[in-house]
């Protein structure tokens, strides 16, 4: 089962969980989707004075990592270069990064234009918090962070402690550890092509 010629947008402000983004990188890159990094500048300033330096994961990981080459397993666009009808996944990692970008009007609008358009809106651990901040949990099956938990309840979530849950083109999943079925179901999302564009409330 694979996910090839399907792209996929992960997006992160400062201090994302690192291995949520990596993971996701690799994972899906593996399976054959083109996988972009988009860095945006949002979030506690960790550059120090440096133009030159990349946005980071709260242990330290740039985004884009410097260990893997541009090109080869990822391309790195900035957020205004995105055009929504290129891409088949928009992917939000958890950490501070989702709390940063929900400040952020036009990721947020983003967000909530890929939702309607059909596209699959995959977020993990606090990464659910942009979901929330569109507008597009209410009536939703969903999980995240526990601690996310009460915030998805009051938006019209339904909360499931379980590794990832599918609703619609809405895809969370729920911590770290989960990572491998997170990745599972997104490849099981294209894979099964079931998903439509949302009925209009």
């Amino acid at each position: 089962m694979t996910i090839e010629d399907k792209n996929v947008a992960i997006i992160v402000g400062h201090e994302f969980e690192d291995i949520e983004m990596e993971y996701c990188l690799l994972q899906l890159d593996h399976e054959g989707a083109n996988v972009t990094l988009v860095p945006v500048e949002a979030g506690f300033n960790a550059r120090h004075g440096s133009a030159d330096a990349p946005i980071k994961g709260r242990f330290g990981t740039p985004c884009p990592p410097i260990v893997m080459q541009e090109g080869v397993r990822y391309d790195v666009k900035e957020f205004e270069e995105l055009d929504l009808e290129e891409l088949d996944c928009v992917l939000y990692p958890g950490g501070f990064s989702p709390d940063h970008l929900r400040v952020v009007p036009e990721v947020v609008e983003f967000t909530k234009e890929a939702y309607e358009a059909g596209t699959l809106v995959a977020a993990i651990c606090h990464g659910p918090e942009m979901l929330i901040e569109a507008d597009i949990v209410d009536g939703k099956d969903v999980t995240a962070w526990k601690s996310v938990r009460t915030a998805l309840l009051n938006a019209g979530g339904e909360y499931h402690d379980v590794p990832y849950v599918k609703d619609g083109n809405v895809l969370t999943g729920r911590c770290p550890d989960d990572l491998p079925d997170f990745c599972a179901g997104i490849v099981e999302a294209f894979a099964t092509e079931e998903l439509q564009q949302p009925a209009d409330d």
